[in-house]
């Protein structure tokens, strides 16, 4: 009888939740048909619980999202709709981003974004539903940051649960989600996070015969080198002890021009065309991994959802990698890790704004950070750089959309004195073009593994047996700018960087292997700023291509690791020859299993040479007499380069017009006779169009003028003249920054022999 009266209260349970369930309608604001001029924002999942729709405008209202919705019955819903007033926090004057819900072309009367220093379910009130299928759309304002992450229609009045959790069960009754994820198996890596250092891992093993799931999510891969964040990839590669290392990333890495430039110089698609041209990568945008499970210290799968969809998966693996930045995956799995607790770096929204021959107008921004001219450096060039960056200590996980929040008041704090404060006067047609609403963050979590590098092992150069990862970049940290720290002192938002440039950027400080995978999760490799490093340590480690290398060498690790079914740790005591090996081999060298024959491809870039600098053209293999510019006498400011393909040697130099820097090219003539002078240089947009060269022989000198914007003539070649010299004088032939309207760049001097009897002019 008891038995039998438990069957019928559960059954009772079951028809009140299906009934209850039934009087409900979630939609989630990801899932929408049309974004509109919504933003997709998934930085913030793990603090807040879910993807959710911005309206980042730069103060001009998006366009609608859209999208139908299916009733279960007609009739008078109230609504609720999980919002917040995103300036609440600091007790700021009006709310910046608001925004309508509207039902079959009928606003409802609430305005949403107004209240609510935390994320909540605002009442919208009730609204009267007569068709089954129905249009909601979301109706931005204001164009600052509405946001919105779900919208419920519900028969009851009660608000649903308001908590931070990642796909709650009564969000996954509601969407009608399996408990049940979809299993996605056999990986031999499970890559988590699409930056440098994830498509370098992804990349490398699979060429080394590894089937590779790559999980990002983000619609672009890059990272903080995709076209969201936009800073330009450093750090040099190909170089060092194994100078192989870096070619993968030579064939994804972007060539901007500047920091931040237009999207296009970041070349999303080219990354993501890299990607998907390897046959053992199955590539998973738009998926945040949230969930790990472990057995006996060891990574058994990781969950993650569809950010569009909410669609739950789990992928099954050998190994896994970290590549989150924020050792997402490792905090999870229980990973030994740290977090500096003071000095900590911050977060960068970098910003750009143009000028029109019209009057632009731009909102008032009282909510933002009252801010006049003189309390943040002037946006020289039309774009605010790396160090418009906050919160400093702050809490880098738990509080990142508060740090990207400032941020954005910050900006829009600065334009607002530009247009309608002290710089209203010379700043009339001045708009803003971009501003980053996809934070670039530098510093949070690091996972520990059998050596945590410092700071003094690089700069002191303590050799490691395994050390493989060139790091080049100075120990660059940075702080609070005191200038313009007074005003918001909790706060700041601007940044100095300090440098220790005693690392040898010019072959490399070899990054040993052990900081590369987890020192308690026996499967666990990481790659990207959140390796087994100090503080300071990371300040050189962390640029983007330098990450990247340390994808490729985990990525050959993970395939020692499959050969000799082993484990990270395992490959530095037992199998380190074979994996010097595999860093020996050309970035495009690949095989279809881990067991099978290498195969070499014909179009592998050129070996590195002893100096750990990558080969140009042989300047022994040109015609007529070559100087190269590392046989060059340079003067000031020079920085040596090597990332525009067609140099002469091992790279050119560059420096900038303000820089006021000559270069000279000193020239043996071998015999009397006249001689064609040539420069070689390789055209880009910020190159100069007026770059003075001269030609110094005996007591004579010939000036031009050379627009580098365009590309030389013939062979990467720019003819200066034809000069008739003297056997035994030395003559040079200089190069100036001054005055170039842009970069110069210097490559080789080459003089070739003429026929005089040919039509060309010739200096006497």
């Amino acid at each position: 009888m008891l038995k039998y009266l438990i069957a019928i209260q559960f059954v009772i349970q079951i028809v009140f939740v299906q009934a209850s369930l039934a009087q409900q309608v979630l939609v989630e604001a990801e899932s929408f048909a049309e974004h509109g001029g919504w933003k997709l924002d998934t930085q913030f999942i793990d603090s807040m619980g879910s993807p959710y729709l911005l309206a980042h405008g730069l103060g001009r209202p998006v366009d609608d999202a859209s999208t139908k919705v299916t009733f279960p019955e007609t009739g008078e819903y109230r609504v609720f709709v999980r919002t917040k007033d995103w300036v609440a926090r600091w007790e700021a004057s009006d709310a910046p981003g608001k925004f309508q819900i509207v039902i079959n072309d009928k606003p409802l009367n609430e305005i949403f974004g107004t209240q609510g220093r935390q994320w909540h379910w605002h009442d919208g009130g009730s609204v009267q539903i007569d068709a089954l299928e129905s249009e909601v759309t979301i109706r931005d304002l204001t164009g600052f940051d509405g946001r919105c992450d779900a919208i419920l229609f519900t028969k009851d009045d009660n608000p649903p649960p308001n908590t931070s959790d990642i796909l709650p069960q009564w969000r996954r009754d509601l969407l009608n989600i399996d408990n049940e994820p979809i299993r996605h198996e056999g990986y031999d890596l499970v890559v988590v996070g699409g930056g440098y250092a994830g498509m370098g891992a992804a990349i490398s093993a699979a060429r080394m015969g590894c089937r590779v799931a790559l999980i990002q999510n983000r619609p672009v891969l890059g990272g903080n080198g995709s076209s969201e964040v936009r800073v330009w990839a450093k750090g040099h590669i190909r170089r060092g002890k194994f100078p192989r290392i870096g070619e993968i990333i030579e064939e994804f890495c972007d060539r901007a021009t500047k920091s931040p430039a237009p999207y296009e110089e970041f070349e999303d698609a080219k990354k993501e065309r890299v990607v998907r041209a390897e046959s053992n990568i199955d590539l998973f945008l738009n998926h945040h991994a949230f969930k790990v499970e472990t057995k006996d210290n060891r990574i058994t799968s990781v969950g993650a959802f569809d950010t569009k969809t909410s669609q739950h998966k789990k992928f099954l693996g050998q190994f896994f990698v970290d590549c989150t930045g924020h050792g997402t995956v490792g905090y999870l799995a229980k990973a030994d890790w740290e977090m500096t607790p003071e000095g900590r770096m911050g977060m960068s929204n970098m910003w750009t704004w143009d000028e029109s021959e019209t009057a632009k107008s731009f909102p008032e921004t009282p909510w933002a950070l009252d801010l006049k001219m003189e309390d943040f450096p002037y946006p020289r060039n039309h774009h605010g750089e790396w160090f418009w960056e906050s919160g400093f200590d702050k809490d880098a996980i738990n509080d990142a959309e508060g740090i990207r929040d400032w941020n954005l008041r910050a900006v829009y704090g600065a334009f607002n004195a530009m247009k309608n404060r002290g710089g209203a006067e010379e700043h009339k047609g001045a708009f803003l073009t971009w501003v980053a609403y996809v934070g670039g963050p530098r510093e949070s979590r690091r996972l520990m593994g059998d050596i945590i590098l410092t700071g003094d092992d690089v700069v002191e150069k303590r050799d490691f047996v395994d050390g493989c990862v060139p790091s080049t970049w100075s120990v660059d940290l940075h702080y609070p700018k005191q200038q313009y720290a007074d005003k918001f002192p909790d706060n700041p938002f601007i940044s100095i960087a300090e440098h220790d440039k005693r690392v040898d950027r010019a072959y490399g400080y070899p990054v040993p292997y052990r900081c590369f995978y987890s020192r308690n999760i026996s499967n666990l490799f990481m790659a990207g700023r959140n390796i087994s490093i100090t503080h300071k340590a990371l300040g050189t480690t962390r640029v983007m291509k330098t990450c990247g290398m340390m994808g490729e060498v985990v990525g050959k690790a993970t395939s020692v690791c499959v050969r000799h079914d082993c484990l990270p740790r395992d490959v530095y005591q037992s199998h380190w020859s074979e994996m010097e090996q595999l860093l020996r081999l050309p970035g495009k060298t690949y095989r279809e299993s881990v067991d099978a024959e290498f195969v070499h491809p014909g179009d592998a870039l050129p070996m590195a040479d002893g100096s750990g600098q990558a080969k140009g053209t042989n300047p022994d293999s040109l015609d007529g007499i070559v100087v190269d510019d590392r046989d060059a006498i340079k003067s000031k400011v020079w920085r040596s380069e090597f990332a525009l393909p067609g140099f002469i040697g091992t790279g050119y130099v560059v420096a900038r017009d303000r820089d006021a820097s000559t270069i000279r090219f000193p020239v043996k003539i071998p015999s009397s006779d006249h001689y064609e002078v040539r420069i070689a240089y390789q055209a880009h947009l910020n190159r100069g169009s007026k770059v003075p060269v001269k030609v110094e022989y005996g007591e004579k000198t010939s000036s031009s003028l050379v627009n580098m914007k365009k590309p030389p003539q013939d062979d990467g070649f720019h003819s200066i003249g034809t000069f008739a010299f003297t056997k035994g004088e030395t003559i040079f032939v200089q190069l100036s920054s001054e005055g170039a309207g842009g970069n110069v760049q210097a490559d080789a001097v080459q003089l070739l022999p003429v026929d005089t009897n040919a039509t060309r002019k010739v200096f006497d």
